[in-house]
């Protein structure tokens, strides 16, 4: 991980399109400013993490759904 300091007002630049930019830091706070081309998804890490622990949770549902349905067919009552 590349660590860097940067103060209100200052930027950095990724892939030569990207920009963020430090807008302002307050209240133990960063707010950034992030300037890319529209086809780049900026995503809050968080969400993504939120994401991809409810298709985890889907999947394991899924799979449970999918045994109980299996076994049902492989042991019928009569």
């Amino acid at each position: 991980m590349l660590v860097l300091s940067r103060k209100e007002g200052q930027s950095l630049i990724l892939n030569d399109n990207i920009e963020v930019m430090v807008v302002e830091i307050a209240k133990g706070q960063v707010r950034l400013g992030i300037r890319a081309p529209k086809d780049v998804l900026v995503l809050r890490k968080e969400l993504t993490e939120e994401v991809a622990d409810s298709n985890r949770l889907s999947a394991q549902t899924r799979d449970v759904e999918v045994l109980g349905s299996v076994i049902k067919k492989s042991h019928p009552e009569n």
